[in-house]
This record gives C-alpha cells, structure tokens and sequence, in this order.
C-alpha cells in the first residue's frame, strides 16, 4: 500500500501572500516591494489584524480564483504522485464562501489529482494519513502522523515541526531513495 500524503492548499499549493499583499495595497493605497521591507518600516503592522479587517474581501469566490500557485508545486505533485497517495485537505471552513472557487482553482491548476482526493473540512485531525504538509502548526498538532511545516511569513518563530521551505525541499524529502523504498514495500 503506498504512503498518503496531505497537502495543504492556502499558503502551501496557493501563494494567498502575493494575493493579499496586492489587495492590501490596492485598499490601503500603499506601495511597497516587499512585505519584509514595509513590516521594518511600519513596526505597528500587525497582518493578523490586516487580514481579520480585509476578511470580508478575502473570502470570496473571486480572491480565491485568482490566487497563484506556489512555484515548484504543479511539477513537484506530479512526480510524488507517481509514488504516493496524495490528498488536498484545505480547512475551507475558515473561509466559507470559497468551497466552489477552491474547488475549481484545483481543478485547473492541479487537473492530474483526482477530486474524489480533495478534502474540505475544519480541523484536520479527520485526516488519515502519512504525512500531512501544511503551515499551521494549530493543523500540523492535531494531525497523528508525520507533519512537515511549510514555511510562510507567519510561522517563522516556529520550530515544533520539520520544516520544508518550498516545493524543491519537499521533493527531496520525499524522493529520498531510502523513503521510497520503505513506501513500495509498505
């Protein structure tokens, strides 16, 4: 039996940052490069208020459409699905008014994994498997099996989990011969 693996969707396949940096700008009238650089010079930003004050423009069908993705990610899922099981499990019960945009951003972006694999829930301690890639480590600590922290602006301080930084680190953790030898013979 292959090895299941869980993936994220907000944040890990879906690149919401560079989406909501733009709408942050666009509502806010600021320019700025780059996050890093307008949090040094704005000591008081605090993103978890911005993003409690934009949520109303954040969960929407139309913010959830045109959000990229990752880089890395389309090529890196198509190769560890010749070897694994892997699922999409987003908690869309955040952001409620984007099942359908969700749904069809996967659709489009990912058309090589099978929808019956794409899972819509809350928290993630329903999910059963393997491995469970995600950036929250509230998901990454109710999950049973082995988490892997996906590195956004965010969790930084964090250091509970084994970190991936971007697609690139997760192939290699997973194409490591000695790991797919222990998932073909499971």
């Amino acid at each position: 039996m292959r090895k299941r693996i869980a993936i994220d969707m907000d944040q890990v396949l879906a690149d919401m940052e560079v989406s909501f940096i733009e709408l942050y700008k666009k509502e806010y009238q600021v320019e700025f490069d780059s996050i890093e650089d307008y949090v040094a010079e704005n000591p008081d930003f605090d993103i978890v208020t911005v993003i409690k004050e934009l949520y109303s423009l954040i969960n929407t069908y139309e913010f959830f459409r045109r959000i990229p993705v990752m880089k890395d990610a389309q090529r890196v899922l198509r190769e560890l699905n010749d070897h694994y099981d892997l699922y999409i499990a987003t908690a869309a019960m955040d952001v409620p008014n984007t099942f359908q945009a969700k749904y069809e951003w996967l659709l489009e972006h990912f058309d090589f994994l099978d929808p019956q694999r794409f899972v819509f829930c809350g928290e993630k301690s329903v999910i059963h498997a393997d491995y469970l890639i995600d950036d929250s480590i509230r998901q990454l600590n109710r999950f049973t099996g082995t988490g892997l922290l996906f590195t956004n602006s965010l969790n930084q301080e964090q250091c509970a989990y084994e970190r991936v930084y971007h697609w690139m680190d997760v192939r290699d953790y997973f194409m490591d011969a000695d790991r797919l030898k222990v998932c073909s013979e499971s």
